[in-house]
């Protein structure tokens, strides 16, 4: 059980007092009177009590340093009567003091704290006390950068076979800072399409994306996905196919069917709506599903489908404080995760599992998270919203983050049994920084439209009047390179071709001809050559003049008569169209009411 659940509320200090030993009692006395302490237990509770009114409290809290003050001031004001530490900790940096040595001596003595707190609760006419006159604390505060490095160092413990001794070693790992929104946007519709031509396949158990599935997505993600495929073998990808695969099927706009998705309706409306729109859907169905507990990502954690699977929190009210707590962040600002983390332990409460004693790593024995400390917050919950940042709102593109290889990122986990072959905990750890972006700002409502944020301008590319794009920078970043792949046809190393075709295709895939001229713009600091304006208008006016209304039923009449009497009956005529002489198209939406008009004119056709 949580730690927290365990504490009762102690309604008065006199009954705290009472249900104190004799001897916790004598320790406290002299906190509140030099004077020659009785030794009966009725008569200390009465000794200590006259103290711990309202006439006589004001001179003890003048008493506390300001640590301790702060401490008496957040559980004053907090909703309940209990002192957190993780959240105090979190929030100040560092504890109170509840115990100091006495001087000359080995032993320890209570501070004053002792006689406002029993076992960290706070009686509650002793709080109500304390209201009238304890200012409230301090408002936990965010820090943010404008900007993050670009380089990290780590140090690395070495074995010199020559020496028999580790060696230090240091190296520098570059920082990869990856903008999300757009790629996010662009994947969406990606993805969807990818569904419709039947080419997703999941489980039919877990519904989670196959191998084969995987693969099939891919190529086609913006850049790939967050690592390289060849961090397959090591157990971090995939994180991009993996998340998208489950929040279409969360956001209801793909359902299983066999072993393979298939687009719903609301899957095939959203080919034709804005993608902001669905993925602020998305986020909002995805705070909300029961597919999958986030926690099941971090392989390493044993027991979560066995004895463990009974203690673990609602998905739900997790994902909803991770939530309320991205909206507290600035926009536009990168946060330091561990930043982050702190904020939420000194703001929020909530937490993984109720019983950590049946979750483990390697050994259900000795590798137990029931063991004080081996399952705290940055073991479990650290890891639960890691994934969550990671895995789903960075590929939904609510967040731009900052990220190196997960191998060695995070060392707070040295002292867990079972962990000495270990490199990292979770695939997530490498996260080290993360921004809200645009897109983040409207899906969790602190923005009511939605307005991208501009290309960055950088000149590393040529567009010619021939129709040729020539990179003359530095090489092109992943995404980069993937966007040209998908508007224009690469006919060396380092020249791309822009052809009708090609165009054509990335506008049936979804893509829009307004973010290529953005992109070519912004890469080539100077504004297109006419040739090649004309051409993507031209496209782009072309793209326009026909428009998919979704899947039809094509019904072959017998005579041209039937088909016209059906076309314009009233009771059938608002659910099918006429084609031809002998053909009627019936949208898929409208089929059930069709048939159900059709039988009354007396027909039917089979199913």
């Amino acid at each position: 059980m949580s730690y927290t659940k365990e504490r009762q509320n102690l309604p008065t200090v006199k009954g705290a007092l009472q249900s104190q030993t004799v001897e916790s009692l004598k320790k406290l006395a002299p906190l509140v009177s030099a004077a020659q302490k009785p030794n009966r237990k009725a008569d200390l509770v009465e000794f200590i009590l006259p103290y711990l009114q309202k006439s006589q409290l004001r001179a003890l809290w003048k008493k506390l340093d300001k640590l301790q003050q702060a401490a008496v001031a957040e559980t004053v004001h907090s909703t309940d009567s209990f002192y957190h530490p993780e959240q105090f900790l979190a929030k100040y940096g560092e504890a109170p003091n509840w115990e100091e040595r006495e001087e000359g001596r080995y032993s320890w003595t209570h501070t004053l704290l002792a006689l406002f707190f029993y076992n960290e609760v706070m009686p509650d006419d002793l709080k109500r006390a304390f209201k009238a006159f304890v200012p409230k604390p301090k408002t936990a505060t965010l820090a943010t950068q404008d900007d993050i490095p670009t380089i990290l160092e780590q140090s690395w413990q070495v074995w010199d076979e020559k020496t028999k001794k580790y060696q230090t070693l240091d190296i520098k790992i570059p920082v990869v800072l990856c903008e999300t929104e757009r790629a996010a946007c662009h994947e969406l519709q990606a993805v969807l399409r990818l569904i419709e031509a039947g080419k997703l396949t999941v489980s039919d158990k877990t519904r989670f994306p196959t191998a084969v599935g995987i693969k099939a997505m891919n190529p086609i993600l913006l850049g790939g996905d967050f690592y390289e495929e060849e961090s397959k073998d090591e157990g971090i990808v995939p994180i991009k196919p993996f998340a998208w695969a489950l929040l279409v099927q969360a956001g209801g706009l793909a359902e299983l069917s066999g072993k393979r998705l298939q687009l719903t309706k609301s899957g095939q409306k959203a080919l034709s709506v804005l993608p902001e729109k669905t993925i602020v859907s998305l986020w909002k169905r995805w705070l909300k599903t029961t597919l999958i507990d986030e926690l099941r990502r971090v392989d390493c954690i044993k027991g979560q489908t066995g004895k463990g699977k009974r203690g673990l929190t609602a998905v739900a009210g997790r994902r909803q404080v991770i939530n309320e707590a991205l909206t507290s962040c600035p926009p536009g600002k990168w946060i330091d995760i561990d930043e982050f983390f702190c904020q939420m332990q000194a703001t929020a409460t909530f937490e993984v599992t109720r019983d950590p004693g049946h979750l483990y790593i390697s050994d259900p024995n000795h590798g137990n998270l029931g063991y004080g400390g081996f399952g705290g917050w940055h073991i479990l919950e650290a890891r639960y919203s890691l994934c969550l940042l990671f895995e789903y709102a960075a590929t939904l593109g609510l967040i731009d983050i900052a990220y190196i290889s997960p191998h060695g990122a995070r060392e707070d986990y040295g002292e867990l049994w079972g962990t000495d072959d270990m490199v990292f905990i979770s695939r997530y750890d490498g996260l080290l920084y993360f921004r809200l972006n645009p897109l983040g700002t409207y899906c969790l409502g602190l923005e009511s439209k939605y307005a991208p944020a501009p290309l960055e301008t950088k000149p590393v590319l040529k567009v010619l009047p021939n129709l040729e794009i020539v990179v003359t920078g530095n090489s092109l970043n992943p995404a980069d390179t993937f966007l040209l792949d998908s508007y224009a046809k690469k006919i060396s190393d380092a020249v791309w071709k822009l052809e009708q075709n090609r165009l054509l295709s990335a506008l049936e895939a979804g893509s829009k001809i307004s973010n290529l001229q953005e992109f070519l713009e912004a890469r080539s600091g100077q504004k297109l050559p006419k040739t090649v304006a004309q051409l993507l208008t031209d496209i782009n006016y072309r793209s326009c003049r026909l428009q998919d209304k979704g899947t039809a039923r094509l019904i072959e009449c017998a005579e041209a008569t039937l088909a016209i009497l059906i076309a314009n009956d009233a009771r059938t005529k608002p659910y099918c169209l006429l084609a031809g002489d002998r053909y009627l198209i019936i949208p898929v939406e409208s089929e059930t009411r069709f048939r159900s008009a059709l039988r009354k004119l007396g027909y039917s056709f089979p199913k």
